[in-house]
């Protein structure tokens, strides 16, 4: 019996997929090189790695910074905020929940560098991590709820100063 009705042959314009030998391009096309963004630069996974975790470096940043100046501004505004008590807690808990991350990502770098390959550790990197995922899902969460009840003052409610 001939092989071609067990074997079905499917052909797009330069490229043949044989179920038996899989995918073969014909003598006129090239095999792809590597992809290629912009004119001449060549798409480097490490170069994209490096820009993601810088850029994700400055937000964790940014984060930080408008957190301390929240707490700047709620504990100058003092018990005179609608909501002092609540803020204050709520800030606190997320400048405390960034530090944690940071620790916890120190401490997964240097495991990965130092122990990593080693089966016993797999399991607490792993614990790690996930520690770390939920806290930054905290952290964001507590964050919407502060941007929620609103840290600077309402417009309405300050009284306009008289010039004289």
């Amino acid at each position: 019996m001939p092989d071609r009705l067990f074997t079905p042959t499917y052909t797009v314009e330069g490229v043949e997929y044989n179920a038996k030998n899989g995918v073969s391009l014909n003598s006129r096309m090239e095999p792809p090189s590597v992809t290629t963004v912009g004119v001449g630069k060549g798409l480097d996974p490490n170069q994209y790695a490096t820009k993601k975790t810088v850029a994700q470096g400055m937000l964790d940043v940014a984060l930080l910074t408008a957190n301390a100046s929240q707490l700047k501004y709620v504990l100058s505004v003092g018990e005179a905020h609608e909501f002092y008590h609540i803020m204050l807690g709520l800030i606190t808990t997320s400048l405390v929940l960034q530090l944690l991350v940071g620790i916890l990502s120190l401490s997964l770098s240097f495991l990965r560098d130092c122990r990593l390959h080693l089966k016993d550790y797999h399991t607490s990197a792993n614990v790690l991590s996930h520690i770390n995922l939920v806290s930054v899902f905290v952290i964001a969460s507590l964050n919407v709820i502060i941007n929620g009840f609103g840290v600077f003052p309402n417009t309405s409610q300050i009284i306009p100063s008289v010039i004289v």
